[in-house]
């Protein structure tokens, strides 16, 4: 058993301003997404014209803007929607805590739909340049998930099992490191190999939806179940698994029929 490393949520304190490293890790996350793209600016081989560093960094702003009110909407709606309905204008307070990947993904998609349509380029064509680079964003997240000590597993009696704060006293799955094993770093190696090779517009898309999706149900099966939602259907399903479910759906989708788009 291990007791929690004492990590302050706080990294610099100046005067009333305090960083907290939840936030730095967004910025890590940003600036990691923007590093991968811009090194692969010149390997897209889904049919689109190399890209510019200007075009990565408006990019990057609308899947800013994506993650973070989709990440709150999506968290407002899929798991708090009396909230949304008491109070719409919670989806503004950014800064509160509460957000959902799956939220932030569709968030992501609309916000790449948009850019889409104003720098002319081809929607799977974008999601199929930026999908090797999320899963930096995800490693990110998740290690702040991890510093605050949030989103904690189930209880287990394996010797790396992790006491967290306000958790009780029995030691849990830290869950959010294994989600920065799956969803995170190997996702991140598995999708730059396949993309290393000429694919068919959509393929990369659908192999990061459906690696995700496998990734995120399985951990599900380590991660406490949110105390407000419990298990969801059939006694042992859980609202995380029930919303990759659709995406490991699509993502095969797209990998059976890539080869019906135009390359």
């Amino acid at each position: 058993m291990l007791t929690f490393p004492d990590i302050n949520p706080v990294a610099l304190q100046i005067g009333p301003l305090a960083i907290h490293w939840y936030g730095v890790m967004y910025v890590i996350g940003f600036v990691g997404v923007f590093w991968s793209c811009y090194v692969r600016r010149t390997e897209s081989h889904s049919g689109s014209a190399p890209w510019e560093r200007d075009e990565i960094v408006d990019l990057l702003f609308y899947g800013a803007m994506g993650v973070i009110f989709g990440g709150t909407l999506g968290y407002l709606l899929f798991y708090q929607p009396q909230v949304f309905f008491d109070d719409p204008l919670r989806l503004f307070r950014f800064w509160e805590p509460g957000r959902s990947f799956h939220g932030g993904l569709l968030g992501v998609l609309l916000a790449v739909f948009i850019f889409g349509k104003v720098h002319r380029r081809h929607f799977w064509a974008i999601t199929d340049f930026i999908a090797p680079a999320i899963p930096i964003g995800i490693m990110a997240g998740r290690l702040g998930n991890f510093i605050n000590g949030e989103l904690w597993g189930r209880i287990t009696n394996m010797p790396w099992g992790i006491v967290f704060p306000y958790a009780g006293a029995m030691p849990r799955h830290p869950s959010q490191l294994y989600e920065f094993g799956l969803e995170g770093l190997s996702l991140f190696l598995i999708l730059n190999v396949y993309a290393k090779k000429t694919r068919r517009t959509g393929a990369v898309s659908g192999l990061f939806l459906v690696c995700y999706g496998l990734f995120r149900f399985g951990i599900e099966f380590f991660r406490e179940p949110d105390f407000d939602q419990g298990f969801v259907a059939l006694g042992w399903m859980t609202k995380g698994q029930i919303l990759s479910l659709p995406m490991v759906m699509i993502g095969l989708f797209l990998l059976f029929y890539s080869k019906k788009y135009h390359k």
